[in-house]
């Protein structure tokens, strides 16, 4: 049988705007393979590289663990408390 859970632990996010402090804060790589394709962030997580986006949400766990989550993701999931 299926159940429903909730999560009880609060993180905390900012949105992701590029700017330098915010790669240094978080250790993000600008990585940009090809003259032809623009350059893409990477947000490095225990899980590996993860690219991050303008507009989407950097998220620190409990444990100070770092993930990106899509803006509209973000959006729908969690409620701003304080």
């Amino acid at each position: 049988m299926l159940h429903k859970y909730k999560k009880i632990a609060l993180i905390e996010a900012e949105q992701y705007r590029g700017t330098v402090k915010q790669q240094r804060k978080y250790g993000i790589l600008r990585i940009q393979k090809s003259l032809l394709i623009a350059p893409k962030d990477y947000l490095i997580t225990i899980e590996g590289k993860m690219i991050v986006k303008i507009g989407d949400y950097i998220a620190t766990g409990i444990d100070g663990e770092h993930w990106a989550i899509d803006q509209d993701i973000f959006e729908r999931t969690y409620k701003r408390v304080d």
